[in-house]
């Protein structure tokens, strides 16, 4: 990414706070396919964690067990000190409303304006908002993301970058404790990955939202991560700053890094 140099890397800053999400020795396998082989890792409040790995590294399904669409084979995954693999589908629906998501794609519905897209999420949310509590909860989450002007317009008139950009003021809209990105530059030019990535880092430091950040994009995960994780065959290989990970002897993390 160019011009770089203006954006502090943020594991200079190391949250210190309690531990938000805590996962303790999981195991996934679907069939004779293991895809998590006993991994262990916490995310602090605050904290901005990236997980690199390559496809099938079990990325995607340690997602997917946190927030409860796929049962643990074994251990236990806590958030806010609650073990989420006990709880039956009404706690976990309440876990899950302090998380949001910005997929990969964005993820909107076509057929509704953006700020028929944002108030859709609030309703499922949160009930008996008043029209003007809603809309004055639609106008600030496209502030946080610079796109006030863009509230009434389809998702087919945005550009990729807009659309990423909307999808993550709707993740924003529930005001959430933690935020999960899926790919959030993937498919982006430069200078919008740049500016997805300063949201990030700057949507982190106001609402001090701890997050997830699957990303393949190097630059990302520099910019964004306090603390790196690398997972290999459901297993964490490496775990550091990203400076750790990039100085990391073993060769197949340096592979991350070949260009």
């Amino acid at each position: 990414m160019e011009n770089n140099k203006n954006l502090p890397i943020r594991h200079d800053q190391l949250a210190t706070g309690t531990s938000l999400i805590e996962f303790k020795n999981v195991y996934k396998s679907y069939g004779s396919n293991k895809v998590l082989n006993g991994i262990s890792f916490t995310v602090k409040r605050g904290e901005n964690l990236v997980i690199l790995g390559k496809s099938g590294s079990g990325k995607s399904v340690a997602v997917k067990c946190l927030v409860g669409l796929t049962k643990v084979d074994k251990g236990e995954i806590f958030i806010s000190g609650e073990d989420i693999t006990k709880l039956n589908e009404e706690d976990l629906n309440r876990i899950r409303m302090k998380i949001g998501f910005l997929f990969q794609n964005g993820a909107l519905y076509d057929s509704m304006t953006v700020r028929e897209n944002l108030i859709f999420t609030l309703q499922h949310n949160q009930k008996n908002l008043t029209e003007q509590e809603m809309e004055s909860a639609v106008k600030e989450a496209l502030q946080n993301v610079g796109l006030e002007e863009a509230i009434d317009q389809l998702p087919a008139e945005l550009s990729g970058g807009m659309r990423k950009r909307i999808g993550l003021a709707r993740a924003l809209i529930i005001k959430p404790e933690i935020i999960i990105y899926d790919e959030p530059t993937g498919g982006l030019d430069t200078i919008t990955a740049r500016e997805i990535i300063e949201l990030i880092r700057n949507i982190g430091l106001k609402y001090n939202t701890s997050s997830i950040i699957i990303t393949h994009d190097l630059t990302c995960a520099k910019y964004t991560g306090d603390r790196v994780i690398v997972l290999k065959d459901g297993l964490i290989k490496a775990e550091g700053s990203y400076k750790d990970i990039e100085n990391n002897a073993d060769d197949w993390v340096k592979s991350f890094f070949e260009k």
